[in-house]
């Protein structure tokens, strides 16, 4: 006997009620069949200057319904209307931005060497370019129900390579989910595509069957440790493993000097307690553990920090779960001995999905103390301070990989900390910053967001122009005869490309 399939609701954030029937859960079958329409749109794809219109076709039509889409999306995580309308502007510019990528061409990264039979060894006639791996498995993340999820970076930058995608999309917006997607099948046939360019699935086991499928070639995911590294193993475990692009988790080290609490402690108090707090914490470059000086400058960073946690009042988690585990995981970490977290300050009583930011304030980083070294989603972060720079840099030593890792000095080169501590901080992130704060991301072309281990499970970035690089493969053709050469290769460069 059949099993019926899941339903998949749509669930307020605010009251943890359902609000309506979106879908069901895909199947294996399902799946199967979506992943081989994906793949058959391979060859339309093929189009540079088609893809490029379907990008700004998708970003016109998401922007001419931004009403439409935001008020979904504030239904189904309580972002508020005015974080979502600026990460749908940032959703569009992405689109927008892969499209001058395909169109200006330096993304193939075509390498000529002429024959040299006077070399040692003699070279032959080399012609290398890159070309799209295929379909691309997205797992959409909670927090950007817009920028990291269906019409997102990983979508954007995969459809500029020319891979198609199927979307895995989140429990926590699926009529969001299914808005975009419709949005972006319209925005391909209307640029002249088959509209499976796009294809978008539900469900736990449609998420796991998905990166088992042999005709998906590499995956995008955003979201928990434990989660990605189960779709990270069964990437890795089939009989034709590939390339699974995870951002996983990250703390987002700050190193504070002396003498940068000496000149500004307020006011890096009060920027501690903007960035930590920005979207209930619920950023992934959240500054999540921060290395603060002993001594009288330090305690007015922390007086600052303090009013400035306290000043912000409650707001709403993404769903049910995530709160729980704020809850419990907060204040669940080992207490040195004479400390104790501060209250979060008195104001209306919280809804039970409402949460009042926290710091947690911890004398030393003594045995026992790793699950201080953890990430905790949400507005909570941990200050630990600190009398030398050494002691500062074996702490840096204890860290995981991490997405960010920031270093407030003076700014000036009398900060005889700033260098050292700055060497300390580089190889635990793909973004060093100083004197700022790391929650907001530019999409930019020298943008790097990852990091080692467990940040991201590989070198690569999921924003800025180069996060196409993650779904394309070199091919070299050698002593090929011009006509069958891609065009992108023949003499003459006949379309314009940049060549080297």
């Amino acid at each position: 006997m059949a099993v019926a399939a899941e339903p998949v609701w749509s669930v307020d954030p605010r009251t943890g009620k359902p609000r309506e029937r979106v879908a069901v859960e895909a199947t294996a079958e399902e799946v199967d069949r979506a992943v081989r329409a994906a793949h058959g749109t391979l060859g339309a794809l093929a189009d540079r200057s088609a893809r490029a219109a379907l990008l700004r076709t998708a970003a016109d039509l998401l922007d001419e319904s931004r009403d439409h889409v935001v008020a979904a999306a504030d239904a189904e995580t309580a972002l508020g209307p005015v974080r979502l309308t600026g990460e749908l502007a940032r959703t569009t510019a992405q689109l927008r931005s892969f499209a001058d990528v395909v169109e200006e061409g330096s993304f193939l990264d075509v390498r000529i060497d002429l024959p040299d039979p006077g070399a040692v060894p003699p070279r032959p006639d080399l012609r290398r370019w890159k070309v799209p791996l295929g379909v691309v498995a997205v797992y959409a993340a909670s927090n950007f129900p817009l920028a990291f999820s269906v019409p997102g970076g990983d979508t954007a930058s995969a459809l500029a390579a020319g891979c198609p995608v199927v979307v895995k999309g989140h429990p926590d917006h699926p009529a969001t989910s299914e808005l975009c997607a419709s949005l972006l099948r319209r925005a391909a046939v209307k640029a002249g595509l088959p509209e499976d360019v796009v294809v978008l699935v539900h469900g736990f086991d449609a998420g796991v069957a998905l990166v088992r499928h042999p005709l998906v070639a590499a995956a995008g995911f955003t979201g928990s440790v434990r989660g990605g590294r189960a779709l990270f193993d069964a990437a890795a475990a089939r009989p034709v493993p590939i390339p699974f692009h995870g951002e996983l988790g990250s703390l987002n080290p700050v190193v504070i000097t002396p003498a940068a609490s000496g000149e500004r402690a307020a006011a890096i108090g009060a920027g501690l307690a903007g960035s930590m707090t920005l979207g209930a914490g619920q950023f992934c470059t959240k500054p999540g553990f921060v290395l603060a000086p002993r001594g009288e400058a330090g305690d007015r960073f922390l007086d600052a920090l303090a009013a400035g946690v306290g000043d912000t009042g409650p707001s709403v988690m993404l769903d049910h779960r995530m709160r729980d585990a704020f809850v419990a995981g907060s204040p669940s970490a080992p207490r040195s001995p004479g400390s104790a977290p501060r209250r979060p300050g008195r104001g209306r009583r919280a809804h039970r999905r409402r949460r009042r930011p926290r710091r947690r304030r911890r004398t030393a980083l003594a045995g026992g103390h790793h699950l201080l070294l953890e990430e905790c989603f949400g507005p909570v972060t941990v200050v630990a301070r600190y009398t030398t720079r050494e002691e500062a840099t074996a702490v840096l030593g204890l860290l995981p990989g991490n997405l960010t890792a920031t270093l407030h000095t003076t700014g000036t080169a009398e900060d005889p900390d700033a260098a050292p501590l700055l060497a300390a901080l580089t190889p635990l992130a793909g973004r060093v910053l100083v004197n700022d704060w790391p929650t907001g991301v530019a999409v930019a072309a020298a943008q790097h967001h990852g990091g080692p281990y467990p940040a991201t499970t590989s070198t690569s970035t999921s924003v800025g122009a180069t996060a196409i690089e993650r779904w394309l493969r070199p091919v070299t053709y050698q002593s090929t005869p011009g006509h069958l050469l891609p065009p992108e290769l023949r003499d003459g460069n006949p379309l314009g490309l940049p060549r080297r």
